[in-house]
């Protein structure tokens, strides 16, 4: 009942904070404008991120109390809204950020929850060889590069309306009903709050767009995405269930890959910003934003209801 309360007042904050974030982008400003790797026409507002960032951080410190994951996804979060908003700012000025600062940024941010002691700590065998912990080096590094990793995968997907924010719903809910199944209350919390906070903004978000979350907001639900799972199903999982969380993030995973692999073939920069992601390919082949949305919502329900099967069929 609780985590049903933080997540109403995550919805009913985002409803109430993103017009006036909205008039404040347009006052000041702060807007995307349209451009060859764009599909909007005319521009839209930014900063609707920092209204995600602060329902979901007040929500969980509010009703989740001063624990290891709220004190995560508060500091954490704030790194990650921080620069994302520098980023944004200098996209609504028409240059082009430095990307350092952005890896520094993520990567101390990726550190909070280490920090926290949020981290993968072993891999459990059915075997008789029980748990097997990983060292220290070990899991702090394949903690980190978990973050860090999932943060930027959202980011890459926020390039058609509603996209990143509908995609962020359904694994939010799928990692939610995990943390029910598995009894953990305080993933369970932050989950529903995130699927709350982005249900609302999808109101804003969908198309066509009246403001966009920017790399400030898709940034900070990849980071709140990659704790829940970390802390609920990554932190001692079994072989098979390492292969949750992945399912329940799939569509994001997937275009990382496929994108990472491209540029490699093509031999272009890795962090260099193009039009290889899924969306843009299913628009090539004539799909609207509405229908190349939907697709790539049903292809995350698809993933999400995979991952439960998988979690009931193995008892994890």
């Amino acid at each position: 009942m609780l985590a049903v309360i933080s997540a109403l007042f995550a919805f009913f904050a985002v409803l109430l904070v993103v017009p006036y974030v909205t008039r404040f982008a347009l006052r000041h400003g702060y807007v995307d404008m349209p451009g060859p790797r764009k599909v909007h026409a005319a521009p839209v507002p930014l900063l609707g991120g920092a209204a995600i960032y602060a329902a979901t951080a007040a929500a969980m410190l509010l009703f989740g109390g001063r624990s290891s994951l709220s004190v995560a996804v508060a500091v954490g979060g704030l790194l990650i809204v921080f620069i994302g908003l520098l980023d944004d700012t200098a996209k609504a000025k028409g240059y082009e950020f430095p990307i350092w600062p952005r890896v520094i940024v993520y990567l101390t941010a990726a550190f909070v929850p280490v920090l926290l002691d949020i981290r993968i700590i072993g891999v459990s065998s059915p075997g008789p060889g029980g748990m097997i912990i990983l060292p220290e080096w070990a899991s702090v590094i394949s903690t980190v590069v978990w973050i860090f990793a999932l943060t930027n995968m959202i980011n890459f997907i926020d390039g058609v309306d509603g996209l990143a924010a509908g995609v962020s719903m359904i694994s939010s809910l799928t990692l939610f009903l995990t943390a029910v199944i598995r009894q953990q209350t305080d993933t369970a919390m932050l989950a529903l709050i995130l699927f709350g906070a982005c249900a609302a903004f999808l109101a804003f978000n969908f198309y066509p767009a009246r403001i966009f979350m920017g790399d400030a907001g898709a940034a900070f639900l990849g980071y709140a995405l990659s704790l829940i799972a970390v802390e609920g199903s990554l932190k001692s999982a079994t072989l098979i269930t390492i292969l949750i969380p992945m399912l329940a993030l799939g569509v994001p995973i997937m275009d990382t890959i496929i994108v990472m692999a491209r540029r490699l073939a093509e031999g272009r920069g890795l962090h260099k910003a193009d039009n290889l992601h899924t969306h843009h390919a299913l628009m090539r082949w004539g799909l609207t934003q509405i229908q190349t949305v939907s697709f790539l919502y049903l292809l995350s329900i698809v993933f999400a209801l995979l991952s439960i099967v998988l979690l009931l069929a193995w008892g994890a």
